[in-house]
């Protein structure tokens, strides 16, 4: 095993998130960790599975807070910015507008595998002796080209486990659903990010987290880098780092309903769009939103035929679009820059972005010293 490792991280250097270079996007400033679980209430966790020179997979999971969710479900909404995806659970999560379950993510063949695995989650958790019926939701990206997708490799207890390993510090780059992905043609995975709104503006925070698997023409804060490095979609007839998908997941501590965590989710695509994300014909672009309020929880086993909650006025949800645009723009940087250079499936090799250059690029534009 610590060969194996080693192998696997050989030539790796000391990555850095993206404020560590001197980059700041947007205006609005971040939470103390800058990341989703800035949230309060909300956890991450993953689990890395790698083996031999094949396997480069994983699983990646959102958890919006520690109780028992299906008894307590949060206000959500899903936006899709391209389709050719597999989101199982989407369909109720849009006429219902909550979440009854974690949000898992990993790799397209193995969205059964999650399914299966929330399901028994739920059903064996305390209060849920009862319960029939279990709308799991989980999202993937296609790491065919790092890792051997045909396998199947994700074991229920891997799912589990990402559940059980959630906390409020989220590791970043090659982990868990991000562990074989590619961005932009460089190394992709899992990044985070978060803005904490000032009081005048309400006080609220909004956290997201990307799996990123996708292609386009890289910019960072408008610095043409995929250009510059001459590494971008149809570049030397080069198609293959076009397609694969991106997840979004958007947590928010202000009180919104389905229909303006819908709106919410949509804004994220403006900042993919920003690092030039294209949205390609085989990628799957989905953004889901929730909510962490308290009083907008939707009990499973109501007091009262009317739900009387608090509810964010439209005039007021401009403030958090633009948080949200700034943090995914921001969490698809970190997941490039925090990511290390990975070879897997059939010899394949992803490199990694190269940060020496990625500075000097930056220098050059006039966006660090």
């Amino acid at each position: 095993m610590i060969l194996l490792l080693v192998t696997f991280f050989n030539g790796a250097v000391a990555q850095k998130r993206i404020r560590e270079l001197g980059i700041r996007p947007g205006v609005l400033q971040p939470g103390k960790q800058n990341s989703i679980t800035d949230v309060d209430g909300v956890l991450v966790g993953h689990k890395t599975v790698i083996k031999g020179e094949n396997v480069r997979t994983g699983v990646t999971a959102i958890i919006p807070h520690n109780g028992n969710l299906f008894q307590q479900k949060v206000p959500a909404g899903i936006f899709v910015g391209n389709g050719f995806g597999k989101l199982a659970g989407f369909t109720q999560v849009m006429e219902l507008g909550n979440l009854e379950t974690p949000i898992i993510l990993t790799n397209t063949l193995n969205v059964s595998t999650g399914i299966s695995a929330l399901v028994n989650y739920t059903l064996q958790q305390k209060g849920n002796e009862k319960v029939q019926s279990v709308n799991a939701v989980v999202g993937e990206t296609n790491d065919g080209w790092l890792n051997d997708i045909r396998g199947r490799h994700i074991l229920e207890s891997d799912v589990l486990e990402a559940i059980q390993r959630a906390s409020s510090l989220v590791v970043e780059g090659n982990v868990g659903a991000g562990t074989g992905t590619t961005c932009f043609a460089f190394k992709g995975g899992i990044g985070t990010s978060s803005r904490k709104l000032p009081q005048s503006l309400g006080g609220y925070t909004v956290g997201v987290l990307v799996q990123t698997n996708f292609g386009g023409v890289l910019q960072v804060d408008g610095v043409p880098v995929g250009k510059e490095l001459k590494k971008f979609s149809f570049s030397n007839q080069l198609l293959n780092n076009v397609d694969g998908s991106c997840m979004i997941i958007i947590a928010t501590d202000a009180p919104l309903d389905s229909r303006n965590l819908e709106r919410l989710a949509a804004r994220a695509m403006i900042g993919v769009g920003r690092t030039g994300g294209i949205m390609s014909h085989g990628s799957g672009e989905y953004a889901i939103a929730f909510s962490t309020d308290l009083e907008s929880r939707i009990q499973n086993q109501p007091e009262s035929s009317v739900k009387n909650v608090p509810n964010l006025h439209n005039d007021y949800t401009s403030q958090l679009f633009l948080a949200a645009i700034e943090a995914t723009e921001e969490a698809v940087l970190n997941s490039l820059t925090m990511a290390i250079t990975v070879t897997g499936n059939e010899g394949h090799k992803v490199e990694s972005i190269p940060l020496d250059k990625l500075k000097d690029l930056l220098k050059k534009y006039n966006r660090i010293p």
